[in-house]
């Protein structure tokens, strides 16, 4: 299985959009960044992410919530961006940079649970 992108949401509109997704496709989890430090402590955006979780758990409680370490996340996508031939500017736009992110934990949640199997 393979992760792609699906669209970059404003963070207010995100658990309407996954609503409405939800609503059409099969969803089996949520794969959630979590933000951590080096020291393996939460680091000081957890709590905005918790925050998150609890009103995404309270508007679509039958879908799991799953937490996966996002650390190097940012610069594995800032990486594949230079491997894969972007200008400078289209490398500084956070929205791609968060997408690309997004894809990588993702991809690394799946490849992490097919050895579970």
């Amino acid at each position: 299985m393979i992760a792609n992108g699906l669209a970059t949401v404003p963070s207010g509109e995100v658990v309407k959009f996954l609503s409405e997704y939800v609503a059409k496709e099969p969803v089996d989890v949520f794969v959630v960044g979590q933000p951590k430090q080096m020291n393996n402590e939460p680091s000081e955006n957890m709590r905005y992410v918790e925050a998150f979780v609890k009103h995404l758990k309270r508007s679509i409680p039958e879908i799991p919530v799953q937490y996966y370490d996002e650390r190097f996340t940012s610069v594995l996508a800032h990486r594949a961006m230079l491997d894969g031939g972007l200008k400078k500017k289209r490398r500084q736009e956070k929205a791609l940079v968060d997408e690309i992110s997004a894809v990588i934990i993702l991809q690394s949640y799946l490849e992490s649970k097919k050895y579970q199997l």
